[in-house]
């Protein structure tokens, strides 16, 4: 089978194809939204980065006790390149695969994975209930309750942070802008919003 370079709108698609839950669907547009935006901030591919955001958690609604892995071998029976599979596979590195970041987009995925469902649930929290007014102290203060969004594992992203070399809120900075970009489609626009 020939490689082929997947358009966004295929990736969504195979997202929609696997999932229906709406919190999961809105987590993939949140992570496409940060690889996005970090793509961009280091000169990257942003679509690349983009698609690969979209379907990084492709299998975990069916799948979740095969997860990466049931992803890897959807992608690869669809002929997708092999760095967007490694790059999904390394997202999970530490929990469910082996296959470590070594590229600076597995790294940022690997980053901002976690942080993004932490972001969230800070922003759930507040009066406005949107990003747009969210800074990044907002999220240090939860960050320090162990209790608050418990299941974002802390753990991963001061990993991420580091491999990326970054300092934690500069990481904190990069995940609220990026999720700004896209806050409408995952519901964190405020409380005038419908999505």
């Amino acid at each position: 089978m020939t490689t082929h370079i997947p358009t966004r709108e295929e990736a969504f698609n195979l997202l929609k194809e696997f999932n229906g839950n709406v919190s999961l669907v809105r987590h993939a547009l949140a992570v496409e939204g940060v690889m996005r935006y970090m793509a961009r901030k280091r000169g990257e591919d942003e679509d690349k980065w983009g698609v690969i955001g979209l379907i990084h958690d492709l299998d975990y609604e069916r799948y979740p006790e095969e997860h990466c892995a049931k992803t890897k071998e959807i992608l690869t029976e669809r002929g997708w390149p092999a760095d967007y599979i490694r790059a999904v596979m390394a997202h999970g590195w530490g929990l469910v695969t082996d296959v470590a970041p070594e590229h600076e987009m597995e790294k940022v995925l690997y980053a901002i994975d976690e942080l993004t469902g932490l972001v969230t649930a800070v922003a759930l929290v507040r009066p406005s209930r949107s990003l747009l007014d969210m800074r990044v102290k907002s999220v240090s203060k939860k960050w320090k309750d162990k209790s608050f969004a418990a299941g974002a594992d802390r753990g991963v992203i001061e990993e991420g942070a580091r491999m990326l070399g970054i300092d934690l809120k500069d990481l904190f900075e990069d995940v609220i802008m990026g999720m700004r970009e896209v806050a409408a489609e995952i519901g964190l626009a405020g409380t005038g919003e419908q999505v």
